[in-house]
């Protein structure tokens, strides 16, 4: 075998191999099937985050108490005072005027420096005053502020220290004594919430008393809480004081510093006016020396005011609050800073200047202390930009005040932002959030900034949901709700972004924004075509988060004109603003009748059909969905909303064969709406059709096909274990009766002879969802998947016949079949809503029909025998059973079953499966009544409409795609995708398969070049699990999938092994007849084809992972396998004796056929029809139907993307050659009708003057010129072809015939090998051949034969 390794020329080039590749386009530049996010994600919405930014419980402090013991004049004798002293209470020496006079100047001023940050409170000073006094004053303080926060701020300058017993000093009457104030007392005084400022020394010591003291209530009232004779029980309550704060001078050993150049209060000074301060202290570090001419008496002149930001002295202000509460933020955890930081201004504020306490205090060996306790953050090196603000300031003051120059703005916040852009533009992923976010906020204060911080910040939140939540946390939400009240143009794009991204992440504020009328800002945007559309998208995706689930939203955008507006924007050529306006108005019209009529008026239903043919499925997706919501909730019904029902319902059918899986879930929910609204023609119908589905037989696959699928014991290989597949949730789910009847086919016995108690029908029992119907009642489906697939297939004989009594063109009929055949729709998750809502309705209209016999027998079921010879079909007289599994095999043909033994090995044991682990009559009524809310009892009397029936169904059936939808604007927008940055790893990895792809195309055409001379050396056999009836080589890996009836199977032709089997999900009256690569060049998916028109792709195969089912539509609508009609002439009889000879079911049927385009992106399809169906993989929908013009069936399809020719085999030995760029009638450009029999295989050589070479069951090869009438060459080899295939760049074809060997034959005719045995294996003569097949590129055959082995022919060793 060829050794796949890299060489090292290729490592270093990567346009190795590609250069002498003109024919084939870079493998870079070919489009990917498949792949978008919808295929490769679950379609839901994000995880809600937990709301933690929103503040639970704003506070404000509303009550101040000012309780001052100075005592000027006299010093308390536990304080020995230094000389000179530190002296200024309040900026004021007290000394310098009479003691009562200082008192009271001290308490005016102090209360003045409190009112500059809470103007607002109620002050009341206490000087020097007496217990009695101090508890009058806190408890009328906090009798009238009731549950708000009440401040006490006590200075003990002129008192001894606190004591170790927890009590602080005041006065006796006439000032003789000192009198201890008990803090318990105070604790009780003051309740809580409270926040206790102590200026004393040894402050620390309050705060332990104070803690310790809390403990000690807690104590009292768990005790009293126990025994009620406690003097405590009969009291109310006091309050907690867990929600008191403190903020001290001090720790418990600690002196206030005596230094005569500060104040006496320093820190009532760092608390109140912290500016001040700052600017003194700095002044007197010895670095101020370097800011020349600056003296405390200078800094007492700074012009301006502490609230003006254009000021020297407000600019300043504002710097200190961005700093500090950046500091706060990044030292902090999160719910510490939201409690003091954000919740009350005053606290706020307060612990703003504590962080300037703790630094300028513990330069002079003082520590404050805080309750709850703070980190310490004297060091962070934002107090360096403080500094350097500081310093640019001071610097301009003598010039300021003595010349009268402007003053010029400080750098701070452009260097910040800086700083910001700085962290945005050159991180990492993970990395802690940047410390600037805080002063980002601040900047939207400033005019002269905002537009680069709203630049910066939205650039911020673009990084992902985290970004929000902590931008949210910071408290960025008032500040951007206030910005929409701007008129300024230029903002507009930036808040739209910026809004986009918090609604993607919490809706919540839908509220908010309609409450401050901010939806009117986002109309007005929508409105604007001067808007780029992207900005238009983010405005409807707002309104459409305004309007979800919100009536006051819904109202309010209704009187905005909202409706008209999205409908004006219905054609834009932006797919994602399409997609977002038909969801904004599916969701303005959701329970909202007003809406709904508004939109009546401008015939919005109209308006939107356009959009259900759109390239974008998403976009299909919500038109689908407004047109649900649109039809889903009119609370009256008048003669003119049931017409615009009807109207829509028929649109909306038109959409049963899309492409696109999520376009059809969306549909069956869609439907579901009108369901819901006309539940009681609905159950007639329903009535109707189960009881047709009884009394009809139609004829069925199953007859010919059963006896063909049982092969005898002896032969058949011991059944493999299957993997689980999980398609998205899983393949089926367990109660449909299709997986019982693969039970059935499957249960054959091992080579031991014990039973296998496996069956690929089961494999999607141990999948992750063992339901994915949602209700844990699904096993009680009154209609069972093959009942509903024989009903749709009644329906369309009966259509012809019309033997159903109800007027068969009513709208309810027609919706009724829709719903029956997405029922039976290839994509699981389509299936199973279908079922939900079909059974539903079935539930009802049974009890409905029978309610008396139901309420009698007590139990679902009827007591019907459950012998498999019980004719009653599954719906029993009152209809709530599952099928018994024997009943199941031949339900499609509704005669009475064999008894098991005659189409059964006599050895197998009898199989009864049981649903769910019960046995299949033991429904009882309790467990089907979680379905629905109201029981069998009500459902007698007809009058009683079950109205929680209809919850039921709306609310089960969503699809998940709005909020889906949603995710895009939480996830990074502006970010590089992965796959297009070139360090990625995505990128390596293709980048190492397109090396590979080159290699195996240099490699394997330096063999095909130098000419195969014999190809009958094996490098590979195996028994297959199934017998191979396709086979396909991956083009440049080592892997081969082979399928048998209705499962893949993977092999790696290299290792010998095997690497997977799957159950394709097919029905069991069909089989895989052709499958494809997708992007085999790079993440191949595999596409299978089975004859009933399903085409099924899949990814995760031949790996590690579990396969999933990436999408699946139905290729060919019109093509069940029931009308396949049986080849009548005699040129056909040979045809017919070969293909049944290969497998029976085929009834001489050529099943699907299929032919892959990488190039376009586009799917031919054909096969028992008289169209070639051509699919475009990137739009999920057909293109173009280009009939046939023949009667028979296509056998085989090759197209040519380069010229734009297809060309097909058919079954009445035509070749016909189509050019696809022109009408349905003129593109037929040529038919060859050499052949006197069935096209086995017609190729279109891909070079540009490439032929066309076809070969006939009668052994025939024929060359064609596609521009000349007649064979421009002919071989014959030999009669009876069963299988061939031709290779691609080695010019071989290889025949397989009845006479079972195969026959290799080069260009000329010539042939270079004959297979008849076996070479190394027991020297087994070859069963007939069921499939072979070249590789693409090396010269391997593989080929399969009906024994199950699957074996693979090279060119001798020494060519590889």
């Amino acid at each position: 075998m060829v050794l796949m390794k890299m060489d090292a020329d290729l490592l270093h080039s990567p346009a190795v191999g590609f250069a002498e590749e003109e024919a084939d386009m870079n493998d870079w530049e070919l489009p990917l099937a498949f792949m978008k996010k919808r295929h490769s994600e679950k379609i839901e919405g994000s995880k809600a985050l937990a709301q933690s930014w929103r503040m639970k419980d704003r506070m404000k402090t509303v009550s101040v108490a000012l309780v001052l013991c100075l005592n000027v004049g006299v010093d308390p004798p536990d304080v020995v005072k230094t000389s000179p002293c530190a002296r200024l209470e309040c900026w004021i020496d007290p000394l310098s005027m009479s003691p009562q006079k200082a008192l009271e100047t001290i308490g005016a001023n102090l209360q003045k420096q409190y009112e500059n940050w809470q103007p607002r409170a109620r002050y009341k000073q206490s000087l020097d005053p007496t217990v009695d006094e101090v508890k009058k004053l806190c408890t009328s303080l906090r009798r009238n502020a009731k549950e708000e926060r009440v401040l006490f701020h006590y200075n003990g300058h002129g008192v001894p220290r606190p004591t170790v017993n927890g009590e602080i000093w005041v006065f006796n009457k006439n000032y003789t004594q000192y009198i201890p104030l008990s803090i318990y007392d105070l604790q009780t005084w003051m309740g809580s919430p409270s926040i206790f400022v102590y200026d004393c020394s040894n402050a620390g010591i309050i705060v332990k008393s104070f803690k310790q003291f809390a403990l000690q209530r807690e104590q009292e009232l768990e005790v009293a809480a126990i025994n009620p004779s406690h003097p405590l029980a009969q009291m109310p309550l006091p309050p907690s004081m867990k929600n008191c704060i403190q903020l001290a001078a001090c720790e418990a050993s600690e002196l206030l510093p005596m230094n005569p150049d500060l104040p006496a209060d320093l820190f009532t000074s760092c608390l109140t006016t912290p500016i001040k301060i700052a600017l003194r202290w700095f002044c007197m570090q010895k670095s101020a020396k370097l800011v020349p001419g600056v003296t405390l008496d200078l800094i007492e002149k700074i012009p301006g005011r502490l609230n003006d930001r254009r000021t020297p002295l407000g600019e300043l202000n504002w710097i200190f609050t961005a700093i500090t509460d950046t500091i706060a933020w990044n030292v902090l955890p999160r719910d510490l800073f939201q409690k003091l930081f954000r919740q009350d201004l005053l606290v706020a504020s307060l612990f703003r200047n504590f962080l300037l306490a703790e630094r300028i205090m513990r330069s002079y060996n003082c520590t404050p202390v805080s309750s709850p306790r703070l980190p310490p953050t004297y060091m962070h090196a934002m107090w360096q930009a403080w500094d350097l603000a500081v310093d640019i300031c001071l610097s301009q003051l003598p010039t300021i005040i003595e010349e009268g120059t402007a003053f010029r703005q400080s750098p701070f916040f452009a260097e910040q932002l800086t700083a910001f852009q700085v962290w945005l533009t050159m991180g990492v992923e993970n990395r802690n959030p940047p410390e600037q976010l805080p002063i980002v906020l601040q900047v939207l204060l400033s005019q002269v900034h905002r537009l680069r911080a709203l630049d910066l910040l939205g650039r911020f939140l673009d990084l992902g949901p985290w970004a929000v939540s902590l931008a949210l946390s910071v408290g960025i939400f008032p500040y951007v709700l206030k910005l929409l009240q701007s008129s300024a143009r230029e903002l507009r794009p930036l808040l739209v972004f910026i809004w986009a991204k918090i609604l993607a992440v919490d809706s919540s504020c839908q509220a908010d924004l309609v409450k401050d009328n901010g939806h009117k800002y986002f109309l007005s945007v929508l409105a604007d075509s001067y808007m780029p559309a992207e900005h238009r998208t983010m405005a409807v995706f707002i309104l459409a988060v305004i309007v979800n689930s919100y009536s006051t939203g819904q109202e309010a955008c209704l009187q905005g004109n909202l409706i008209a507006n999205c409908l004006e924007q219905l054609s834009d050529p932006h797919p994602l603003l399409r997609q977002w306006v038909a969801i904004c108005l599916g969701r303005i019209w959701q329970n909202f009748d007003p809406a709904r009529w508004c939109g009546v008026r401008d015939s919005a239903h109209e308006k939107l059909y356009i959009l259900l043919s759109d390239p974008i499925p998403e976009v299909r997706c919500a038109a689908v969905f407004a047109l649900g919501t649109f039809v889903g909730n009119s609370a009256e019904r008048t003669d003119h909303s049931t017409t615009i029902d009807h109207n829509v319902a028929m649109m909306l059918a038109q959409l049963i064969n899309d492409g696109s899986p999520v376009v059809r879930k969306e549909l069956v929910v869609a439907l579901s709406h009108l369901v819901v609204q006309y539940e009681s023609n609905f159950c007639t119908v329903a009535l109707q059709f189960i009881e047709e589905e009884k009394n009809y037989t139609v004829p069925s696959p199953a007859n010919t096909s059963e006896p063909g699928n049982l092969t005898p014991v002896r032969d058949s290989p011991a059944i493999p274990r299957l993997r689980s597949v999980n398609s998205y949730t899983n393949i089926r789910a367990v109660t449909t009766a299709r997986n019982l009847n693969k039970s059935l086919q499957n249960l054959n016995l091992s080579e031991e002879g014990g039973p296998v108690a496996f069956s690929p029908g089961n494999l999607s029992t141990s999948s992750s969802a063992s339901s994915t119907l949602g209700s844990p009642d699904n096993d009680e489906y009154i209609l069972s998947f093959e009942t509903i697939d024989k009903m749709r297939r009644v329906s369309s004989y009966s259509s012809l016949n019309s033997l159903i009594g109800v007027s068969f063109n009513s709208v309810y009929t027609q919706i009724w079949r829709v719903l029956l055949h997405l029922a039976a729709d290839p994509f699981p998750e389509v299936s199973d809503l279908a079922m939900k809502v079909l059974n539903c309705i079935a539930y009802k209209a049974m009890m409905n029909a029978r309610p008396q016999r139901i309420l009698d027998s007590g139990s679902l079921t009827q007591s019907a025998p459950a012998s498999p010879t019980s004719k009653g079909t599954h719906i029993h007289q009152a209809g709530g059973s599952p099928p018994m599994p024997s009943t199941s095999s031949s339900s499609l043909t509704n005669e009475v079953p064999k008894p098991p033994a005659r189409d059964q090995p006599s050895t197998r044991p009898p199989y009864t499966p049981t649903l769910g682990g019960q046995a299949p009559h033991s429904h009882q009524f309790p467990r089907t009544r979680k379905m629905f809310d109201k029981g069998p009892e009500q459902a007698a009397e007809d009058g009683d409409e079950p109205c929680g029936h209809r919850n039921y169904i709306s609310a089960a059936l969503q699809t998940g795609l709005c909020d889906w939808s949603a995710k895009y604007f939480a996830q990074p927008v502006t970010k590089i995708p992965e796959e297009h940055d070139l360090q990625s790893q995505v990128r390596m990895e293709r980048q190492w398969r397109f090396l590979r792809n080159a290699r195996v195309k240099r490699q394997s055409r330096s063999i095909t070049q130098r000419g195969v001379s014999r190809l009958d050396d094996q490098i590979f056999i195996n028994r297959n699990p199934g017998v191979p009836s396709v086979v396909k080589f991956h083009p440049f890996n080592t892997c081969i999938a082979v399928a048998d009836k209705d499962s893949i199977c993977f092999w790696d032709w290299e290792k010998g092994e095997r690497l997977d089997y799957f159950y394709n999900g097919n029905p069991r009256y069909t089989r895989i007849t052709a499958m494809e690569y997708l992007n085999g060049h790079d993440c191949s998916l595999l596409l299978t084809a089975t004859d009933d028109g399903a085409l099924r792709v899949w990814k995760n195969f031949a790996d590690q992972k579990n396969p999933e089912m990436v999408t699946a539509w139905q290729g060919l609508s019109d093509m069940l396998p029931t009308t396949r009609g049986q080849p009548s002439t005699s040129a056909h009889s040979l045809a017919r004796r070969v293909s049944i000879y290969l497998d029976r079911s085929k009834q001489g049927g050529a099943g699907m056929v299929v032919d892959w385009e990488q190039e376009t992106g586009l799917l031919m399809t054909s096969g028992d029809v008289r169209v070639i169906r051509i699919w475009d993989t990137d739009r999920e929908m057909k293109v173009q139907d280009i009939p046939t013009g023949a009667d028979s069936c296509v056998t085989s399809l090759s197209c040519d993307s380069q010229r734009s020719l297809i060309v097909a085999g058919l079954g009445d030995g035509s070749v016909r050659v189509f050019d696809r760029r022109m009408g349905p009638n003129e593109c037929r450009i040529m038919t060859y009708r050499e052949h006197g029999a069935w096209v086995v295989k017609a190729h279109l050589q891909k070079e540009t003057d490439g032929h066309i070479i076809s070969v006939s069951v009668n052994g025939d090869v024929r060359f064609f010129e596609p521009r000349m009438s007649d064979s421009v060459n002919v071989l014959q080899t030999v009669k009876g072809l069963t299988a061939l295939d031709i290779h691609p760049q080695a010019n071989l074809f290889a025949c397989g015939s009845m006479n079972q060997f195969i026959a290799v034959y080069n260009a000329n005719g010539d042939v270079i090998s004959n297979i008849k045995y076996y070479d190394g294996f027991m020297g087994q003569r070859i069963g007939a051949i069921s499939c072979l097949a070249f590789h693409p590129h090396w010269p391997h055959l593989a080929v399969g034969s009906n024994d199950y082995y699957m074996s693979i022919y090279s060119a001798e060793k020494r060519l590889r």
